[in-house]
């Protein structure tokens, strides 16, 4: 009973591990991308490209992440997909994309429910190196 009860741990473990990293890298792809979305909008197309950093949109950017996540097929992927958060600081121009959704444990422990909630951050930022 130990045995197997310790293999359905680690078969679940495993499920959430994955399904996090995959998470991570859906946030971090969308963080960039917002961040880069938001960095090159109408303004320096407008008033071309300022000296040092790349002011940052914040509409612009939380509509690109949305848009990254649906252009990679992200909520066919990964069904019940929330986005969290999306954090936009200008000041700072870095964006923060939280990611959550439903894991179907494939082993559920006897008892528990058999869905978990997975969540992953990711962040970008952008700026221009001399």
């Amino acid at each position: 009973m130990v045995l197997l009860l310790g293999v359905v741990l680690v078969t679940d473990a495993t499920a959430a591990y994955l399904q996090r990293s995959g998470l991570s890298t859906l946030a971090d792809g969308a963080a960039l991308y917002g961040a880069d979305a938001g960095a090159t909008g109408t303004s320096v197309y407008t008033e071309g490209v300022p000296e040092g950093d790349l002011p940052l949109d914040a509409g612009v950017a939380a509509a690109g992440v949305r848009a990254y996540l649906e252009r990679v097929g992200a909520f066919r992927e990964y069904p019940g997909l929330q986005i969290t958060r999306v954090r936009v600081d200008p000041r700072t121009r870095s964006v923060l994309v939280e990611l959550t959704a439903p894991l179907h444990l494939p082993l559920p422990m006897p008892g528990e429910s058999d869905t978990a909630l997975v969540t992953a951050r990711g962040a970008g930022s952008t700026g221009v190196e001399s």
